[in-house]
């Protein structure tokens, strides 16, 4: 089955709102690894909402990361450069929280990155809603 662009954007604006949901409980229940995790993948969703929009889509994530920074930070002037600032972050932080296994996440630099996280996918779902979708 194929979907069309907005259904794809769609479906990556409702992962990311459902990534968020999950690092909330997570963060609320001290799962921090996990809340992490989820953090990264509520951005990482967003972003790939607009790389539906923008037909730039890619499977790596880097990619998708500098593609954002380009093209709304720099080029576009979308968002603010602190948006990247959240993107980078929560990549970063997801990698060690899933890989550096001496790693560990601090309560509350996660609970200001869920914060950030929340900011971010509001932002670009109302960036989408407001200049590509219809309500």
């Amino acid at each position: 089955m194929q979907h069309s662009k907005k259904e794809l954007v769609e479906i990556s604006i409702e992962k990311a709102k459902t990534a968020l949901s999950d690092a909330s409980f997570s963060f609320s229940n001290d799962r921090l690894y996990n809340a992490q995790n989820r953090i990264y993948y509520s951005i990482f969703y967003s972003a790939t909402a607009l790389s539906y929009l923008f037909d730039k889509v890619t499977s790596k994530h880097k990619n998708l990361l500098h593609w954002f920074n380009k093209k709304f930070i720099h080029e576009d002037k979308i968002f603010e450069p602190i948006f990247f600032t959240f993107y980078k972050k929560a990549y970063e932080n997801r990698h060690k929280s899933d890989y550096e296994f001496t790693w560990k996440p601090n309560k509350e630099e996660v609970e200001a990155d869920l914060k950030n996280t929340e900011v971010f996918t509001n932002a670009v779902e109302e960036f989408i809603r407001k200049n590509w979708l219809e309500e």
